[in-house]
């Protein structure tokens, strides 16, 4: 029986890419000369971006933004948590969503129920596995799926026919 994996996952190479060039950029801009800024990843789950001030944090957050963008990251994977401030400085971290989140699986599932196209969609930990008796309805479902309004980026793996 065809299926394929609904799953949200995050090219993490890409993302270290991003953040280099972030990096790089902020020790060039005019703005910031002078001023002891970064961008850190912390344990493959987010982003951390310090600096002196809350508005250079801001314009961090755009620069970062632009990077992954570039680098083909979707930014509703991103989440922004609130600024912390102390000690002369302020840092902000960016958690970086990856997996299925069961609440936005849930909406999934009753979207492709919805759309009344034969299939049978379940959920297995931070994936959605999709089973059907013809691979059509199957790129019937990632068409439907791609058009959505989701919280978050979807791919399609292990398509098996």
């Amino acid at each position: 029986m065809p299926s394929f994996d609904v799953v949200s996952e995050l090219d993490w190479h890409e993302v270290s890419n991003a953040v280099d060039q972030a990096n790089r950029e902020i020790t060039t801009r005019y703005d910031f000369k002078g001023v002891k800024a970064n961008y850190e990843i912390k344990d493959k789950t987010s982003v951390v971006m310090e600096a002196e001030a809350e508005p250079q944090l801001r314009q961090m957050s755009d620069i970062l933004n632009q990077k992954l963008v570039n680098r083909g990251i979707d930014l509703k994977s991103l989440e922004k948590e609130s600024v912390v401030k102390g000690n002369m400085r302020a840092s902000q971290a960016v958690r970086m969503k990856e997996g299925l989140e069961t609440d936005e699986a849930k909406k999934i599932v009753k979207l492709i129920k919805e759309s009344k196209v034969k299939v049978q969609a379940q959920i297995q930990g931070d994936q959605l596995r999709v089973t059907g008796k013809k691979r059509d309805e199957l790129q019937q479902v990632m068409a439907l799926l791609r058009g959505a309004d989701l919280a978050q980026p979807v791919q399609f793996t292990n398509f098996r026919d």
